[in-house]
């Protein structure tokens, strides 16, 4: 009881922040404080800045026909600038007005992409660039823009007549005061540390004091300092978030050295961290494991990323910051969560996935968490969090951490979660010849009086993942059979791989030319049950999944164990 007060307490202190945040937000963007972001206009942009993400041409003659293929969804806008059709999609129009897509017309490199590139810039300053409201000047979108129109200044700006070269200049000026205004107050994430480097990237590419890149450089290493941590995962424990804030990162750096600026020793130390962090979370594929907000892998995207990654040998193992595990030999991968949630005011994407794990063989995956579905619908979100569609148990199909509130609270904070476990221990176990590790957790305490613990044992050169799924009451008390015992040990089997059933009655996990991997458990006869993997690039698939289903009055420990019988196709030299 004491717990569930805590959380709700928390929650609405959260709901009185941003109720508060947004309030200031309406009070400076209207006439009284508006005019603090007027003032001088930049001369010049001294310098682009590079951009490290992938650009498509083609992209660049969609949009000059109209088709703007943004967030995962084909808008056509039947010759109307895009900033004057209302479009229902959120996540659309804040792609939309981030301009990121500016990078396509770079990469079409001609003269027609170049003048609808201004044209759009035009349209948009025309219609949003003095009225400060609506998703165009949400602080975070607001960033995006500005890094955007900073790093394809180039491109925009070419060939252009003064009054535009001038109006550019003049709606960036005030975009970053606005930003410098907001960033302070800001929630606490990545958009909050990318106002910081949009700020970084406008004191370098700008004509402007020395006092104002002083400024800048400081507010930036504080804000690197507190949310990149010290294993070089983010706060939020989402993998996506390392590789978004390293695409914007490494092209920082890079503008320091270009302006012959010393970049601040927090970046080089937050960029030296988060790329080893990138390669933890890697499976052989090249994809990032699907954990707290993690969907669909663009493998193109992180190759880019870590072509700056001189950092030699494998990947670590051992991530205690951000709370997770890795066992890796023999070309078998393990990636497990054994961390608490993150903190509430950075927690809208993550998930209720607790001692959770994926195995992948070579380049296939075998057991994996359902993921997101990144530009699918927001009302499938839930499911995707939930316990129960990732690869660990669940009590009484309950989720170990509860991220379900009013429509109020959802509206203004979107589904923070609250209520996950508090305490969540982990300890290796590595031996010679052997990965592993003990973790629990205590997330079903409070309900239902339960721990739980897990045991993942890597070893025969990655030929065998032993586990053991352990449910105890704290101080050891037996389980009483209540009726509230009851738990559900999943293990998620990616689409690609088919389910079959071998002569000995045994689960067979096999894909095409990859290796085969057999499913056994000693305590409980394990069920097959339909299943949906959330994180397909096509968008949802339907999967299978294996499950222990038993009371934990009766049994209080199962064991469990995947064994490797061939390699692509071969049976095994033993």
């Amino acid at each position: 009881m004491a717990l569930a007060a805590s959380s709700t307490t928390r929650l609405w202190t959260l709901v009185a922040k941003e109720f508060w945040r947004k309030t200031r937000r309406r009070l400076r963007a209207g006439p009284v404080y508006r005019w603090r972001y007027s003032g001088r206009t930049p001369e010049r942009v001294l310098i682009a800045p590079p951009d490290l993400r992938l650009a498509d041409p083609q992209i660049a003659l969609e949009i000059y026909y109209g088709r703007y293929p943004l967030s995962g969804h084909l808008v056509e806008t039947g010759g109307k600038s895009p900033f004057q059709i209302n479009v229902p999609n959120h996540g659309w129009q804040k792609t939309l007005h981030g301009f990121r897509w500016l990078r396509h017309m770079r990469a079409a490199g001609t003269e027609l992409a170049a003048a609808n590139a201004r044209a759009l810039v035009s349209d948009w300053i025309t219609m949003h660039g003095s009225h400060i409201s609506g998703i165009a000047w949400e602080p975070g979108t607001t960033a995006k823009r500005i890094i955007a129109w900073l790093q394809h200044s180039s491109v925009v700006l070419q060939g252009a007549e003064f009054p535009f070269y001038r109006a550019f200049l003049k709606s960036v000026a005030m975009q970053i005061r606005y930003l410098r205004s907001m960033a302070r107050e800001m929630p606490d994430g990545k958009d909050r540390l990318r106002a910081r480097i949009a700020l970084a990237f406008a004191a370098l590419s700008l004509p402007a004091p020395a006092s104002a890149l002083r400024g800048a450089t400081r507010n930036l290493a504080e804000e690197l300092d507190r949310q990149i941590l010290a294993d070089g995962g983010h706060i939020s424990r989402n993998p996506m978030v390392v590789l978004e804030i390293l695409a914007d990162l490494l092209p920082l750096r890079q503008t320091y050295a270009n302006q012959a600026e010393t970049p601040p020793q927090a970046l080089i130390g937050a960029i030296d961290r988060m790329l080893p962090a990138l390669r933890f979370f890697r499976h052989q594929d090249g994809s990032l494991a699907r954990f707290n907000g993690m969907g669909a892998t663009i493998h193109d995207r992180i190759a880019t990323i870590l072509r700056h990654d001189d950092t030699a040998g494998a990947p670590l193992l051992h991530a205690p910051h951000s709370g997770y595990e890795r066992l890796s030999m023999g070309g078998t991968t393990v990636i497990a969560d054994t961390g608490p949630p993150p903190p509430v005011d950075v927690s809208n994407a993550a998930h209720a996935s607790c001692l959770a794990f994926e195995l992948s063989s070579g380049r296939q995956h075998y057991i994996v968490n359902a993921g997101i579905d990144t530009y699918g619908a927001a009302e499938f979100r839930p499911l995707a969090r939930a316990t129960a569609a990732h690869s660990t148990a669940t009590i009484n199909d309950t989720s170990s951490a509860r991220f379900s509130h009013s429509l109020r609270v959802n509206d203004l904070l979107g589904s923070p979660l609250i209520g996950g476990p508090q305490h969540v221990q982990c300890k290796r176990t590595d031996q010679k010849g052997v990965q592993g590790f003990i973790a629990r957790h205590d997330g079903y305490v409070a309900r239902f009086g339960f721990l739980h613990e897990r045991e993942l044992k890597l070893s025969s050169n990655g030929n065998v993942l032993a586990g053991r799924d352990r449910f105890q009451r704290p101080g050891s008390a037996a389980i009483r059979n209540n009726g509230r015992d009851f738990v559900t040990v999943r293990f998620h089997v990616h689409p690609d791989v088919n389910l079959l059933q071998d002569e000995h009655d045994r689960l067979v996990l096999a894909a095409d030319q990859a290796d085969t991997w057999v499913f056994t458990s000693a305590e409980v006869v394990p069920e097959v049950e339909e299943s949906i993997y959330f994180a397909g690039l096509g968008g949802p698939r339907r999967s299978r999944q294996i499950v222990l289903a038993f009371k934990a009055s009766e049994i209080a420990e199962v064991h469990w164990q995947l064994t490797r019988t061939s390699i692509a196709g071969y049976p095994e030299n033993n």
